[in-house]
């Protein structure tokens, strides 16, 4: 079983000689901080782990094997943000834990996980306390010596971990104080990123084009290489259940989908459709358990919102027993999806693509010239699906067209988010115009299936011998809410279609 902390810290360096005879500062009084108590040294020996081409590094990841300490055992470290990482912990053993091998599977997928590098380090240790004498952080000193081959090379660093609950806050005045006493901030945002910079083994920077020779094909597969990041960073977040996480795998899936077709004359379709299905099969398996998700959050706020005279029967139970049925197993899924041999070679497909990527003549075209047109042309076929749908009578097949537009709108979307690199501001007013009309027919799509849920929520009731009022009541509301929907979307189509948005494109 694997433990997880967020550790939010700071690295300290001394700047001169003369600050490190110095020692480090004694940081009573600095904010909140009344006392610090002395915990002693101890002797910490850790191995670094690394695929060979060290992709763990290059992406600010950590795996470690070390004794010695309170802690030993073996730890895994993800960036969140700068000075801050979830630290997940397994016991120690002689091979990597597969709780932390499977969070690894994106980044590492069939290559080994080696030693890379040896830090042996002697850590002085302190606890930051408040008036009360509860913790408020752990100041630690280390005198650091790293091996890597023959390869060696030793310096002194100095953290400051908050404990749990604490105002990041303090960091800021602890700096201040450090300054003061000639400590800096570490411009190495690890160890192992110290230790391998200082031997000469720094990783490879990542490849990759940000479109700076002015080419569509440039933007194109910069955009593309973010949401393969994307994809890839939010992968361990899948497998830890993390907030957010399935919906933001699936965007950034659905975002390549829909470059590889807006921007076809770019890049082959042979080869990116196959590809583009690949991601579609996906999003489909991650998107069970997201979907009642959203769908359940809906209900319950509806019901929240109803006056309690109008809560007849068991409507939380029967909502319980109904989400539980439908959610059975559908983690499982989605697990069972990133552990595929399938979503392996689609992740490898997709490098490769990015590595040799099937340009066509459109690609060396200024970005200025070629996306104008490719973005314009997924407007206008949202045109046409909003004209089509709104000449539709009012029942089940506007519905289907009205759905139909919603994804042209998310396609025409991210096509003009795409674009906002190379034709900055005017791409970027028409992405915000269009998002506001895939909202409206989001919330008329997300009523439609919701009328659909509640419809089979009142006939299990009423099978149950149970009132279906409340059902129906719920089921009306959503019904005058996409009637709403409805009326308001040509006022805001006619926004977001304005010639002038066109014109400043291109």
């Amino acid at each position: 079983m694997a433990d997880t902390k967020r550790e939010i810290e700071r690295k300290f360096e001394f700047s001169q000689p003369k600050a490190a005879r110095r020692g480090v500062p004694d940081l009573t009084g600095t904010a909140a901080i009344a006392a610090v108590s002395e915990q002693g040294t101890v002797e910490l020996d850790a191995v670094y782990y690394d695929t060979h081409d060290q992709r763990l590094a290059a992406d600010g990841l950590t795996l470690r094997r070390r004794t010695g300490g309170a802690d030993a055992g073996w730890h895994l470290k993800l960036p969140v943000s700068p000075g801050v990482r979830d630290e997940i912990a397994a016991p120690l053993g002689d091979t990597v834990p597969r709780p932390l091998a499977a969070l690894l599977r994106s980044r590492v997928r069939g290559a080994a996980l080696e030693p890379q590098v040896r830090l042996l380090s002697s850590r002085r240790v302190s606890h930051l306390l408040d008036a009360a004498g509860a913790p408020l952080a752990e100041l630690s000193t280390d005198t650091v010596r790293a091996e890597r081959g023959d390869a060696t090379a030793t310096w002194t660093e100095v953290e400051v971990e908050l404990a749990d609950g604490v105002d990041p806050g303090l960091l800021d005045a602890v700096e201040k104080t450090f300054r003061k006493a000639g400590l800096g901030l570490s411009d190495a945002p690890s160890k192992l990123a110290r230790a391998l910079a200082e031997t000469g083994t720094a990783p490879p920077a990542r490849p990759g084009d940000d479109g700076s020779d002015g080419t569509a094909g440039a933007y194109v597969l910069a955009y593309l290489r973010e949401q393969r990041d994307a994809l890839i960073a939010q992968d361990p977040a899948v497998r830890r259940g993390l907030p957010d996480s399935v919906h933001q795998m699936r965007v950034a899936s659905r975002r390549m989908r829909s470059a590889f077709k807006t921007y076809r004359k770019v890049l082959d379709r042979t080869v990116t459709d196959p590809i583009g299905e690949e991601l579609r099969w996906l999003g489909a398996e991650l998107g069970v358990d997201r979907d009642q998700e959203v769908l359940l959050e809906r209900i319950q706020t509806r019901l929240d919102e109803l006056p309690r005279a109008a809560l007849l029967g068991p409507v939380r139970g029967r909502l319980r027993t109904w989400n539980s049925a439908r959610r059975s197993g559908s983690r499982r899924r989605a697990l069972a999806a990133l552990d595929s041999a399938r979503y392996l070679t689609l992740l490898d497909r997709l490098d490769a693509l990015l590595e040799g990527p099937p340009l066509r003549k459109a690609a060396r075209g200024r970005a200025e010239r070629v996306l104008p047109k490719a973005v314009l042309h997924d407007v206008d076929r949202l045109a046409d699906r909003v004209d089509a749908a709104l000449a539709l009578a009012e029942g089940h097949e506007r519905d289907l067209a009205l759905h139909e537009a919603r994804k042209a709108a998310k396609r025409a979307r991210y096509a003009a988010e795409a674009a906002v690199p190379a034709l900055g501001k005017p791409a970027k007013r028409l992405a915000k115009a269009v998002k506001k009309v895939q909202t409206v027919l989001g919330d008329h799509q997300d009523s439609v299936v919701a009328r659909d849920a509640l419809l089979g929520l009142a006939v299990q009731a009423a099978g149950a011998g149970e009132s279906a009022f409340t059902w129906g009541v719920l089921y009306a509301h959503e019904e005058a809410l996409a009637a709403r929907r409805e009326r308001e979307l040509p006022g805001i189509w006619a926004k977001a279609s304005e010639p002038g948005l066109r014109a400043a494109l291109g």
